[in-house]
């Protein structure tokens, strides 16, 4: 089969996902599970279909699986036991009512770094709410400001499932990404404030009587701060201290090496966070435990199917040979990190997902990366990085966390767009030019 015919092929599997996913409204796993054996049978030889289908699925879960899982227990404590809202207060108390806008963005980047967006989202609308009720500022900007401080770490940062799986494709050090992608998360939460408050001069605030801190009206005793930040702090530390290590010791023979090398791998170093969490817990009984564990796996469930079929459409495509190709025809153009970056952004746009638009494009890439000039540790990096601001651009209708935040926050579909919207397409931008401006340095 030619190499046109089969990128017509890919193009069409790719245009019929979006088609069934948004149009149709089809379960996304369906879709593309749909579309992955279509596009297996009439490009792949017969003994390799099913083969390569179970191995996307397989070695995606398998790569993600745990992180997935762990990430949503913690989200979950911090949810039940009042843990997130403990941290909003804490640093409430500190920038003061005054700078409310930056208190709720500074909590929805800490609490995002293990909490899916949408959960982040649902669980701090209320702190929202209550910040611009006793500010005076408008609602569509705060909650403007929340979203996207939750979004950014969301598209760039593990254990967040669409990074994950890229990462996996990309064989990026996971450690190397949460440090290097905070870092780029934090201008692009920043633009997207400014740009956010820009936006949102017109909107009228929402008025009410002053409400208090939030733990009235959480209804019980909140956790210790400390208690509520290691669950998210410690995990983070070690595995930034064991990728750390690993820079400075390259054969891993070192006594550091040794001791942070088990407690640095995210998996046990989320496992370590879920245990903390469970100090959260004022009634330490296995029944509320388990309850526990039930929620997140239930929540983690819907998550780990997508993103894992994400992966056996990624394989499927890989598979092909169709990145090679590509490679080869974009090979000296000099266009390096606008591709991961414009197919994401284009995926993205068109479908909704970040998670299946990073996934998708990762498998797309990767064959391309030696042509591209990105096959290096640095240049995998900067190419799932671009993905990640690409996968931002834009949040619009066909994205759920787009009516999360309309229905959550009570607030008009026009304001959202005008605002949330916009200030998506300038996180996005403002992440990619970091992006290529360090490429211009390191590459």
């Amino acid at each position: 089969m030619s190499s046109l015919l089969i990128t017509i092929l890919v193009i069409l599997s790719i245009f019929f996902i979006v088609i069934l996913t948004t149009s149709l409204k089809i379960h996304a796993f369906i879709a593309l599970f749909v579309v992955s054996v279509f596009l297996a049978f009439v490009t792949l030889p017969a003994d390799r279909i099913i083969s390569t289908i179970r191995e996307g699925f397989g070695s995606t879960m398998g790569s993600i699986g745990f992180l997935i899982i762990f990430g949503a227990i913690i989200g979950i404590t911090l949810d039940k036991t009042g843990g997130t809202i403990s941290i909003a207060n804490y640093i409430l108390s500190k920038t003061g009512e005054k700078r409310s806008s930056q208190a709720l963005g500074i909590t929805g980047f800490i609490t995002g770094l293990p909490i899916f967006c949408d959960s982040g989202f649902i669980i701090l609308s209320g702190l929202a709410k209550s910040f611009s009720k006793r500010s005076g500022i408008a609602m569509p900007f705060m909650a403007a400001v929340l979203a996207t401080s939750l979004y950014s770490v969301h598209c760039l940062i593990p254990p967040h499932p669409g990074a994950l799986a890229a990462a996996g494709i990309f064989n990026v050090n996971i450690g190397y990404l949460i440090i290097i992608g905070i870092l780029f998360a934090i201008p692009g939460a920043i633009a997207a404030y400014f740009w956010s408050r820009l936006a949102a001069k017109r909107s009228a605030p929402l008025r009410a009587e002053s409400t208090g801190y939030v733990t009235a009206s959480y209804g019980k005793e909140l956790p210790p701060v400390l208690q509520s930040f290691l669950p998210i702090v410690v995990p983070l530390l070690l595995i930034a201290a064991k990728s750390l290590a690993d820079l400075a010791d390259k054969t891993g023979q070192t006594a550091t090496s040794r001791i942070l090398f088990l407690p640095g791998e995210p998996v046990i170093a989320l496992f370590i966070g879920v245990l903390l969490s469970l100090l959260l817990l004022k009634k330490k009984s296995i029944k509320a435990i388990n309850s526990l564990f039930s929620d997140a796996v239930i929540k983690a469930g819907p998550i780990l199917i997508i993103t894992a079929a994400g992966g056996m459409f990624g394989l499927v495509i890989k598979s092909t040979g169709i990145g090679d190709s590509m490679g080869k025809m974009l090979s000296g153009t000099n266009v390096g990190l606008l591709v991961p970056f414009l197919i994401a952004a284009v995926m993205k746009t068109a479908q909704g997902s970040s998670t299946v638009a990073i996934i998708t494009t990762a498998s797309f890439v990767s064959p391309m990366l030696p042509m591209l000039g990105l096959d290096t540790e640095w240049g995998r990096l900067l190419a799932m990085l671009a993905m990640g601001s690409g996968s931002m651009i834009v949040s619009h209708a066909n994205d759920s966390y787009f009516w999360v935040i309309t229905n959550f926050s009570e607030i008009e579909i026009d304001d959202t767009l005008k605002v949330f919207t916009s200030s998506t397409f300038i996180m996005g931008i403002t992440v990619f030019a970091c992006v290529w401006a360090v490429s211009l340095l390191v590459l």
